[in-house]
């Protein structure tokens, strides 16, 4: 792996084959969380299929490996459980600054106008698609009763920081011109993420504020990253945690931006002024590095004066939202992101 951007990470630096990194080296680190047993077969499954460490992988090869909704499927397959049904779903393609963006539009069953939420799939931005986060979108079309337009979006190493938010910025203003077309209220939509997703919808927020666009009804950001400071004691303790750890992270950054983006509040938006955006729902999992910037960010939009509705999953690893099928967990944090959407939607009545 080549480790030329991890002056990145401040002081931290990668020792290859080392437990801990830079001036915690030295230090005894915690011993990690223990997943519950549904989540320990999900990891049981993945490490089944025989994935390469992504770490040593160019982008290209990673984004061949198995995932863990790979490994939800088979366990999906084996208990005889089906992917949620969706009354339509439409495959897209929108224009973007780049050129296309691919889109997937999840309608539930009705005339409508449904609200409408614009969700952001994850893979660190560099790996992954809509095919990958395809049961997050379904989910939530099902329980919140909403249109779904999941975007993907230009990924690096072929296309760096900021390819992937302008991207993201055009798919939320395809959908609010669009959005009567696609049975929605252009008046009721909000924005959801998952990883990087969650750092996308981060962002589309803050511009919709900057730029006096409609500003997002609501947000959820599942586990974002929203911040490259990878001494965090989430990351500590989950240094070599499954199916995210220290080093993927850090080979995410490296193939989606360079050094000098480090503390672009664009890319970290921790280091954004937060005040004025929508109210949030923030979900984390305990066995995660990821955990603590996304618990530092529910702290920092509830300074900002926004409401923050928080809450870290215990037993469950990065990338387990979606596997409410088999995970008890992720159902629970499903229906909390449907309530909170649910009542946001319901605070704006049709027509007016």
């Amino acid at each position: 792996m080549n480790h030329s951007l991890l002056p990145l990470f401040a002081s931290t630096v990668l020792a290859v084959g080392s437990v801990a990194l830079g001036v915690v080296a030295r230090a005894q680190s915690p011993m990690p969380a223990r997943p519950t047993s549904e989540m320990q077969a999900v990891l049981d499954e993945l490490a089944a299929l025989g994935g390469k460490p992504i770490a040593t992988l160019t982008a290209k090869e990673a984004r061949k490996q198995p995932t863990p909704a790979d490994a939800v499927a088979k366990l999906m397959k084996k208990a005889k459980i089906k992917p949620e049904k969706v009354a339509d779903i439409d495959n897209r393609d929108i224009d973007g600054p780049g050129g296309d963006i691919k889109i997937r539009v999840y309608t539930p069953k009705g005339d409508g106008p449904f609200p409408v939420i614009v969700y952001y799939h994850g893979g660190g931005f560099v790996i992954a698609d809509l095919d990958v986060y395809d049961a997050t979108p379904r989910a939530l079309c099902n329980a919140v009763g909403a249109v779904v337009v999941s975007s993907h979006y230009r990924q690096g190493p072929e296309h760096k920081f900021p390819a992937a938010h302008d991207d993201a910025l055009a798919a939320y203003q395809w959908t609010l011109k669009n959005a009567a077309k696609i049975k929605g209220d252009a008046t009721r939509v909000a924005v959801v993420g998952e990883s990087a997703g969650g750092n996308l919808a981060a962002y589309v927020s803050i511009q919709a504020r900057d730029r006096k666009l409609p500003l997002p009804i609501y947000q959820v950001l599942v586990y974002p990253v929203t911040d490259s400071d990878m001494t965090t004691a989430s990351y500590v303790e989950n240094a070599n945690a499954k199916p995210l750890n220290k080093p993927i992270m850090a080979w995410f950054f490296e193939n989606a931006a360079t050094p000098a983006d480090a503390k672009d509040p664009r890319l970290a938006p921790l280091r954004a002024d937060l005040a004025g955006l929508p109210p949030t729902t923030v979900i984390t999992a305990q066995i995660d590095p990821l955990r603590s910037e996304g618990e530092a960010f529910a702290k920092k939009l509830t300074a900002a004066g926004v409401k923050v509705d928080y809450r870290n999953f215990n037993g469950v690893t990065h990338e387990f939202f979606g596997m409410g099928a088999v995970v008890p967990e992720a159902k629970e944090a499903l229906d909390l992101a449907a309530s909170d959407l649910k009542t946001a939607f319901a605070t704006k009545v049709v027509g007016q």
